[in-house]
Protein backbone atom coordinates (compact mmCIF):
# COMPACT_ATOMS: atom_id res chain seq x y z
CA UNK A 1 0.00 0.00 0.00
CA UNK A 2 1.70 2.75 -1.03
CA UNK A 3 0.76 6.26 0.67
CA UNK A 4 -0.02 9.44 -1.28
CA UNK A 5 1.51 12.55 -0.30
CA UNK A 6 0.16 15.85 -1.57
CA UNK A 7 2.79 17.49 -3.83
CA UNK A 8 2.39 21.49 -2.23
CA UNK A 9 3.39 20.17 1.15
CA UNK A 10 6.48 20.36 2.40
CA UNK A 11 8.20 16.75 3.08
CA UNK A 12 8.98 15.73 6.35
CA UNK A 13 12.57 16.93 7.55
CA UNK A 14 12.84 14.02 10.85
CA UNK A 15 13.29 10.16 10.99
CA UNK A 16 13.57 8.03 13.67
CA UNK A 17 14.10 4.91 13.15
CA UNK A 18 13.49 1.84 15.96
CA UNK A 19 15.73 -1.65 16.03
CA UNK A 20 14.16 -3.85 18.37
CA UNK A 21 16.81 -6.04 19.12
CA UNK A 22 19.57 -6.48 22.62
CA UNK A 23 21.92 -8.82 23.52
CA UNK A 24 20.06 -9.08 26.53
CA UNK A 25 17.04 -7.08 28.25
CA UNK A 26 18.36 -4.57 30.54
CA UNK A 27 15.76 -5.09 34.06
CA UNK A 28 14.75 -2.02 33.66
CA UNK A 29 13.42 -1.91 30.26
CA UNK A 30 9.90 -1.26 28.84
CA UNK A 31 10.91 -0.43 25.26
CA UNK A 32 9.73 -2.60 23.25
CA UNK A 33 12.91 -4.81 22.39
CA UNK A 34 13.83 -8.68 22.29
CA UNK A 35 16.71 -10.81 21.93
CA UNK A 36 18.56 -10.52 18.44
CA UNK A 37 18.24 -13.77 16.37
CA UNK A 38 20.23 -13.76 12.81
CA UNK A 39 17.73 -14.74 10.95
CA UNK A 40 14.93 -12.42 12.18
CA UNK A 41 17.46 -9.43 12.14
CA UNK A 42 18.09 -10.33 8.51
CA UNK A 43 13.97 -10.06 7.55
CA UNK A 44 13.72 -7.21 9.88
CA UNK A 45 16.64 -5.30 7.73
CA UNK A 46 15.08 -6.28 4.59
CA UNK A 47 11.38 -5.01 6.06
CA UNK A 48 13.06 -1.67 7.04
CA UNK A 49 13.94 -1.24 3.58
CA UNK A 50 10.69 -1.55 2.16
CA UNK A 51 9.04 0.83 4.77
CA UNK A 52 11.47 3.29 3.86
CA UNK A 53 10.72 2.82 -0.28
CA UNK A 54 6.89 3.48 1.00
CA UNK A 55 7.87 6.84 3.03
CA UNK A 56 10.75 8.20 0.36
CA UNK A 57 8.81 10.43 -0.92
CA UNK A 58 7.33 12.63 2.14
CA UNK A 59 10.94 12.97 3.42
CA UNK A 60 13.91 15.01 3.11
CA UNK A 61 15.82 13.86 6.16
CA UNK A 62 17.71 16.89 8.05
CA UNK A 63 17.77 14.73 11.64
CA UNK A 64 18.13 10.92 11.39
CA UNK A 65 18.31 8.93 14.52
CA UNK A 66 18.60 5.07 15.14
CA UNK A 67 16.99 4.34 18.34
CA UNK A 68 16.92 0.94 20.05
CA UNK A 69 17.03 -1.49 21.03
CA UNK A 70 20.72 -1.63 20.57
CA UNK A 71 20.94 -0.39 16.80
CA UNK A 72 24.88 -1.17 16.83
CA UNK A 73 23.70 -4.82 16.69
CA UNK A 74 23.86 -4.83 13.00
CA UNK A 75 26.44 -6.30 11.31
CA UNK A 76 28.36 -4.84 8.87
CA UNK A 77 26.33 -6.50 5.81
CA UNK A 78 23.23 -5.28 7.70
CA UNK A 79 24.31 -1.21 7.59
CA UNK A 80 25.40 -1.72 4.23
CA UNK A 81 22.37 -2.84 2.95
CA UNK A 82 20.37 -0.02 4.90
CA UNK A 83 22.86 2.82 4.17
CA UNK A 84 22.79 1.40 0.29
CA UNK A 85 18.81 1.68 0.53
CA UNK A 86 18.93 5.17 1.89
CA UNK A 87 21.49 6.35 -1.63
CA UNK A 88 18.79 5.04 -3.70
CA UNK A 89 16.19 6.50 -1.83
CA UNK A 90 18.03 10.02 -1.52
CA UNK A 91 17.43 10.37 2.32
CA UNK A 92 21.17 10.74 2.76
CA UNK A 93 22.52 13.99 3.79
CA UNK A 94 21.24 14.63 7.35
CA UNK A 95 22.65 17.52 8.96
CA UNK A 96 22.50 15.52 11.85
CA UNK A 97 22.44 11.61 12.58
CA UNK A 98 22.15 9.99 15.14
CA UNK A 99 22.60 5.75 15.82
CA UNK A 100 22.40 4.71 19.30
CA UNK A 101 25.35 2.39 20.29
CA UNK A 102 26.16 0.05 23.32
CA UNK A 103 29.81 0.25 24.39
CA UNK A 104 29.88 -3.61 23.77
CA UNK A 105 28.85 -3.63 20.06
CA UNK A 106 31.18 -1.00 18.72
CA UNK A 107 34.19 -1.97 16.42
CA UNK A 108 36.90 0.02 14.55
CA UNK A 109 35.38 -1.01 11.29
CA UNK A 110 31.87 -0.35 12.29
CA UNK A 111 32.48 2.83 13.41
CA UNK A 112 34.47 3.95 10.63
CA UNK A 113 31.70 2.72 8.20
CA UNK A 114 29.33 4.66 9.73
CA UNK A 115 31.06 7.64 9.71
CA UNK A 116 31.54 7.12 5.87
CA UNK A 117 28.24 6.88 5.07
CA UNK A 118 27.28 10.28 6.88
CA UNK A 119 26.46 8.94 10.36
CA UNK A 120 28.23 12.07 12.30
CA UNK A 121 26.32 11.61 16.06
CA UNK A 122 26.78 8.71 18.47
CA UNK A 123 24.69 7.88 22.14
CA UNK A 124 26.80 5.93 23.74
CA UNK A 125 24.92 3.65 26.16
CA UNK A 126 27.00 4.18 29.42
CA UNK A 127 24.71 4.02 32.40
CA UNK A 128 27.63 3.90 34.64
CA UNK A 129 31.21 3.86 35.37
CA UNK A 130 30.37 1.30 38.07
CA UNK A 131 30.89 -2.47 37.42
CA UNK A 132 28.91 -3.37 40.53
CA UNK A 133 25.82 -1.29 38.63
CA UNK A 134 26.55 -2.09 35.22
CA UNK A 135 25.59 -5.83 36.81
CA UNK A 136 22.71 -4.56 38.56
CA UNK A 137 21.24 -2.77 35.51
CA UNK A 138 21.82 -6.03 33.51
CA UNK A 139 23.84 -4.24 31.11
CA UNK A 140 26.40 -6.59 28.80
CA UNK A 141 29.29 -4.49 28.84
CA UNK A 142 32.44 -3.35 31.43
CA UNK A 143 33.43 0.11 32.66
CA UNK A 144 36.83 -0.77 30.00
CA UNK A 145 34.24 -0.92 26.78
CA UNK A 146 32.74 2.53 27.45
CA UNK A 147 36.29 4.03 27.46
CA UNK A 148 37.61 1.58 24.55
CA UNK A 149 34.82 2.68 22.58
CA UNK A 150 34.57 6.26 23.19
CA UNK A 151 38.23 6.06 22.33
CA UNK A 152 37.57 4.24 18.76
CA UNK A 153 34.78 6.59 17.84
CA UNK A 154 37.03 9.81 18.26
CA UNK A 155 39.54 7.71 16.32
CA UNK A 156 37.25 7.07 13.91
CA UNK A 157 36.32 10.75 13.12
CA UNK A 158 33.31 11.34 15.31
CA UNK A 159 33.50 14.62 17.23
CA UNK A 160 29.96 14.62 18.40
CA UNK A 161 29.24 11.65 21.06
CA UNK A 162 26.63 11.54 24.04
CA UNK A 163 26.81 9.22 27.00
CA UNK A 164 23.67 8.16 28.35
CA UNK A 165 24.14 7.76 32.45
CA UNK A 166 21.05 6.92 34.47
CA UNK A 167 20.93 8.00 38.46
CA UNK A 168 18.75 7.13 41.28
CA UNK A 169 19.93 3.22 40.54
CA UNK A 170 19.40 0.70 43.40
CA UNK A 171 22.41 0.35 45.16
CA UNK A 172 24.06 3.95 43.75
CA UNK A 173 25.13 6.17 46.15
CA UNK A 174 25.91 9.79 45.94
CA UNK A 175 29.69 8.91 46.42
CA UNK A 176 29.24 6.10 43.14
CA UNK A 177 27.64 9.09 41.45
CA UNK A 178 29.82 11.65 41.88
CA UNK A 179 32.41 9.14 40.51
CA UNK A 180 30.65 8.04 37.61
CA UNK A 181 30.04 12.51 36.72
CA UNK A 182 33.64 13.02 37.33
CA UNK A 183 34.71 10.27 34.77
CA UNK A 184 32.19 11.24 32.23
CA UNK A 185 32.86 14.84 32.36
CA UNK A 186 36.62 13.99 32.05
CA UNK A 187 36.26 11.56 28.88
CA UNK A 188 35.29 15.32 26.89
CA UNK A 189 32.15 14.63 25.40
CA UNK A 190 30.02 16.83 23.53
CA UNK A 191 26.86 15.75 25.22
CA UNK A 192 25.52 14.18 28.28
CA UNK A 193 21.63 12.78 28.61
CA UNK A 194 21.19 11.70 32.53
CA UNK A 195 18.22 9.86 33.11
CA UNK A 196 16.42 8.95 36.54
CA UNK A 197 15.22 5.31 36.72
CA UNK A 198 12.33 4.98 36.78
CA UNK A 199 10.25 1.86 37.85
CA UNK A 200 8.21 0.96 34.96
CA UNK A 201 5.41 -1.89 35.30
CA UNK A 202 5.87 -5.61 33.25
CA UNK A 203 9.96 -4.91 34.06
CA UNK A 204 12.17 -6.71 36.99
CA UNK A 205 12.71 -3.74 38.58
CA UNK A 206 9.42 -2.83 38.84
CA UNK A 207 9.01 -6.48 40.03
CA UNK A 208 12.11 -6.64 42.83
CA UNK A 209 10.27 -3.30 43.94
CA UNK A 210 6.99 -4.62 44.63
CA UNK A 211 8.43 -7.40 46.29
CA UNK A 212 10.37 -5.20 48.78
CA UNK A 213 14.13 -6.56 47.65
CA UNK A 214 14.94 -2.85 46.63
CA UNK A 215 13.64 0.68 47.86
CA UNK A 216 13.07 4.45 45.92
CA UNK A 217 15.02 7.31 47.86
CA UNK A 218 13.16 9.91 46.50
CA UNK A 219 15.66 12.70 49.06
CA UNK A 220 18.20 10.74 47.36
CA UNK A 221 17.14 10.95 43.96
CA UNK A 222 17.06 15.24 44.33
CA UNK A 223 19.85 15.35 45.75
CA UNK A 224 22.03 13.33 43.12
CA UNK A 225 20.07 15.63 40.17
CA UNK A 226 21.32 18.96 42.18
CA UNK A 227 24.78 17.43 42.10
CA UNK A 228 24.26 16.56 38.32
CA UNK A 229 23.33 20.43 37.95
CA UNK A 230 25.98 21.33 39.99
CA UNK A 231 29.19 19.11 37.52
CA UNK A 232 27.46 19.24 34.36
CA UNK A 233 27.46 23.98 34.96
CA UNK A 234 31.54 23.57 35.99
CA UNK A 235 32.28 21.39 32.89
CA UNK A 236 30.37 23.77 30.63
CA UNK A 237 27.77 21.39 29.64
CA UNK A 238 24.65 23.86 29.10
CA UNK A 239 21.14 22.54 30.25
CA UNK A 240 18.48 23.00 27.50
CA UNK A 241 15.94 19.97 28.62
CA UNK A 242 15.05 18.43 31.68
CA UNK A 243 17.69 15.18 31.10
CA UNK A 244 19.86 16.71 28.42
CA UNK A 245 23.08 19.10 28.38
CA UNK A 246 25.58 20.10 25.63
CA UNK A 247 28.29 21.76 24.80
CA UNK A 248 28.34 25.34 23.53
CA UNK A 249 30.75 26.53 20.88
CA UNK A 250 31.92 30.11 22.52
CA UNK A 251 30.19 32.14 24.54
CA UNK A 252 26.65 32.46 25.47
CA UNK A 253 23.47 32.94 22.68
CA UNK A 254 20.04 32.31 22.09
CA UNK A 255 18.52 29.19 21.54
CA UNK A 256 19.91 25.40 22.25
CA UNK A 257 23.64 25.09 22.54
CA UNK A 258 25.29 23.65 19.28
CA UNK A 259 25.41 20.33 20.34
CA UNK A 260 21.97 20.04 21.69
CA UNK A 261 20.21 16.92 19.93
CA UNK A 262 18.80 18.94 17.11
CA UNK A 263 16.42 15.87 16.30
CA UNK A 264 14.87 15.64 20.09
CA UNK A 265 14.23 19.30 20.10
CA UNK A 266 12.08 18.43 17.02
CA UNK A 267 10.48 16.59 19.17
CA UNK A 268 9.69 18.61 21.84
CA UNK A 269 8.99 21.57 19.98
CA UNK A 270 6.49 19.62 18.57
CA UNK A 271 7.76 19.03 14.96
CA UNK A 272 6.43 16.55 12.45
CA UNK A 273 8.52 13.31 12.10
CA UNK A 274 8.61 9.74 10.42
CA UNK A 275 9.04 6.79 12.82
CA UNK A 276 10.38 3.62 11.16
CA UNK A 277 10.34 -0.05 12.43
CA UNK A 278 8.60 -1.94 14.97
CA UNK A 279 6.64 -0.12 17.30
CA UNK A 280 7.73 3.09 16.30
CA UNK A 281 5.74 6.03 16.66
CA UNK A 282 5.22 8.84 13.95
CA UNK A 283 3.28 12.34 13.67
CA UNK A 284 3.20 13.65 10.05
CA UNK A 285 0.52 15.50 8.60
CA UNK A 286 -1.45 16.16 11.96
CA UNK A 287 -1.98 12.29 12.60
CA UNK A 288 0.26 10.26 15.18
CA UNK A 289 0.72 6.60 13.99
CA UNK A 290 2.35 3.90 16.21
CA UNK A 291 3.76 0.78 14.27
CA UNK A 292 2.87 -2.77 15.37
CA UNK A 293 4.91 -3.91 18.55
CA UNK A 294 5.97 -6.98 17.07
CA UNK A 295 8.87 -7.88 14.83
CA UNK A 296 7.91 -10.82 13.25
CA UNK A 297 4.18 -9.28 12.25
CA UNK A 298 5.55 -6.08 11.02
CA UNK A 299 7.78 -8.16 8.32
CA UNK A 300 5.16 -9.91 7.79
CA UNK A 301 3.06 -6.90 6.50
CA UNK A 302 5.61 -5.15 4.52
CA UNK A 303 6.48 -8.44 2.69
CA UNK A 304 3.21 -8.14 1.40
CA UNK A 305 4.09 -4.60 0.39
CA UNK A 306 1.05 -2.95 3.40
CA UNK A 307 2.20 -0.83 6.07
CA UNK A 308 -0.58 -0.75 8.64
CA UNK A 309 0.05 1.24 11.37
CA UNK A 310 -1.10 -0.68 15.11
CA UNK A 311 -2.83 3.29 15.81
CA UNK A 312 -3.92 5.89 14.26
CA UNK A 313 -5.23 9.40 15.72
CA UNK A 314 -5.75 13.05 14.84
CA UNK A 315 -6.39 14.93 17.66
CA UNK A 316 -8.56 18.06 18.05
CA UNK A 317 -6.48 21.01 17.91
CA UNK A 318 -6.36 21.99 21.87
CA UNK A 319 -5.49 18.14 22.45
CA UNK A 320 -2.71 18.68 20.07
CA UNK A 321 -1.59 21.92 21.79
CA UNK A 322 -1.80 21.13 25.06
CA UNK A 323 0.56 18.01 23.99
CA UNK A 324 2.84 20.58 22.37
CA UNK A 325 3.05 23.02 25.59
CA UNK A 326 3.95 19.71 28.06
CA UNK A 327 6.52 18.18 25.68
CA UNK A 328 8.28 21.93 25.22
CA UNK A 329 8.09 22.80 28.66
CA UNK A 330 10.38 20.22 29.77
CA UNK A 331 13.20 22.08 27.69
CA UNK A 332 14.83 25.25 29.66
CA UNK A 333 14.12 27.79 27.30
CA UNK A 334 9.99 26.89 28.23
CA UNK A 335 7.84 28.35 25.54
CA UNK A 336 8.68 31.54 24.12
CA UNK A 337 4.67 32.99 24.11
CA UNK A 338 4.58 34.29 20.00
CA UNK A 339 6.27 30.79 18.51
CA UNK A 340 3.97 28.93 20.42
CA UNK A 341 0.91 30.95 19.24
CA UNK A 342 2.62 30.69 15.74
CA UNK A 343 2.80 26.75 15.87
CA UNK A 344 -0.87 26.03 17.73
CA UNK A 345 -2.83 28.87 17.03
CA UNK A 346 -3.72 28.90 20.86
CA UNK A 347 -2.16 31.89 23.37
CA UNK A 348 -0.49 29.90 26.73
CA UNK A 349 -1.56 32.66 28.54
CA UNK A 350 -5.18 32.23 27.99
CA UNK A 351 -5.75 28.55 27.50
CA UNK A 352 -3.57 27.59 30.31
CA UNK A 353 -3.86 30.76 32.23
CA UNK A 354 -4.67 28.56 35.85
CA UNK A 355 -2.19 26.08 35.73
CA UNK A 356 0.08 29.06 35.09
CA UNK A 357 -1.05 30.44 37.83
CA UNK A 358 -0.49 27.46 39.80
CA UNK A 359 2.86 26.22 38.47
CA UNK A 360 4.04 30.25 39.57
CA UNK A 361 2.76 29.91 42.89
CA UNK A 362 4.23 26.73 43.24
CA UNK A 363 7.74 28.12 42.56
CA UNK A 364 7.80 25.51 39.62
CA UNK A 365 7.59 28.06 37.12
CA UNK A 366 7.76 31.95 35.46
CA UNK A 367 6.20 33.97 33.47
CA UNK A 368 7.52 37.40 31.47
CA UNK A 369 6.22 38.99 28.63
CA UNK A 370 8.40 36.52 26.54
CA UNK A 371 8.28 33.12 27.66
CA UNK A 372 6.90 30.88 30.22
CA UNK A 373 9.36 28.62 31.72
CA UNK A 374 9.87 25.99 34.31
CA UNK A 375 12.17 27.21 37.13
CA UNK A 376 14.93 24.70 38.34
CA UNK A 377 12.40 23.14 40.66
CA UNK A 378 9.91 22.76 37.99
CA UNK A 379 12.17 21.30 35.78
CA UNK A 380 12.76 18.09 38.68
CA UNK A 381 9.06 17.45 38.40
CA UNK A 382 8.20 18.08 34.43
CA UNK A 383 6.73 15.25 33.51
CA UNK A 384 4.06 16.25 36.31
CA UNK A 385 4.12 19.55 35.38
CA UNK A 386 2.97 18.66 31.65
CA UNK A 387 0.63 16.10 32.34
CA UNK A 388 -1.49 19.25 34.01
CA UNK A 389 -1.18 21.21 30.58
CA UNK A 390 -3.11 18.10 28.72
CA UNK A 391 -6.60 18.61 27.24
CA UNK A 392 -8.63 15.98 26.08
Amino acid sequence: MMPRFMLHEPLITSLYVHVPFCAKKCGYCAFYSEASDGALVNRYVKALIREMELVAADLKPQTVFFGGGTPSLLNMRQWESIFKAMERLHLLGAAEWTVECNPATVSADKARLLRQWGVNRVSLGAQSFDAGLLERLGRVHSREMIFKSFDILRASGFDNVNLDLMFAIPGQTMETWRSTLAEAVALGGEHLACYEVIYEEDTPLFAQLQAGKISADEELACAMYDELLSVTAAAGLEQYEVANFARRRGGGGAGPPERACRHNVNYWRGGPFHGLGPSAAGYARGRRTANIANTTLYCEQLERGLRLPASSEELPPLARAGEIAAFGLRMTAGWPLLEFQQRTGFDLRQEWAPEIQRMIALGYGKLDDQRFQLTNQGLRFADWVGSEFLRS
